[in-house]
């Protein structure tokens, strides 16, 4: 059996979101982000200034082998707040295990940004998305099985 071509699947689901948001916006880049962690934000422990961060960090792109890696400054500019308050949230979020932050030291005197890993927010919403996956296919086969009942004919007599 073929692969699906992958390329042209971005291409398509490129196609349909600017259809949503216009080519304009999304010529300026997109994101793609799990629903169910937006669902889920309050039972994860993430309140909203935590996921303006999250997803702010999620916008950067980021890819298992190149982090995001914005300043604080930068998150705290874009979202309007002080860069303290995201030093803040972010070290709460580390201690409830929903971001790991990699220091990146280079010289003993200064460092570049902070690397930000995602790996324990995944893990946290994984029941939630697997209960919820559960439930769609609850869902589907349901009604596949309403669809799928035979109905009965119509019979119509002409005769008086």
């Amino acid at each position: 059996m073929a692969q699906p071509d992958t390329a042209k699947a971005e291409v398509t689901k490129l196609r349909i979101n600017e259809k949503k948001w216009t080519k304009t916006l999304m010529a300026t880049g997109w994101s793609a982000f799990p629903n169910i962690i937006i669902e889920k934000q309050q039972a994860l422990g993430l309140d909203a200034l935590d996921m303006n961060i999250v997803i702010h960090l999620v916008q950067y792109g980021w890819l298992p082998e190149n982090l995001p890696h914005p300043s604080v400054e930068t998150i705290a500019k874009a979202i309007g707040v002080t860069p303290r308050t995201i030093q803040k949230r972010i070290a709460a979020l580390e201690a409830i295990g929903l971001l790991a932050r990699e220091e990146r030291r280079n010289t003993p005197n200064g460092s570049m940004t902070n690397r930000y890993n995602f790996d324990g927010l995944i893990e946290a919403a994984k029941p939630f998305a697997v209960e919820k996956a559960a439930e769609i296919k609850k869902a589907a086969e349901a009604k596949s099985e309403r669809l799928s009942r035979k109905r009965p004919k119509l019979v119509v007599s002409n005769d008086g």
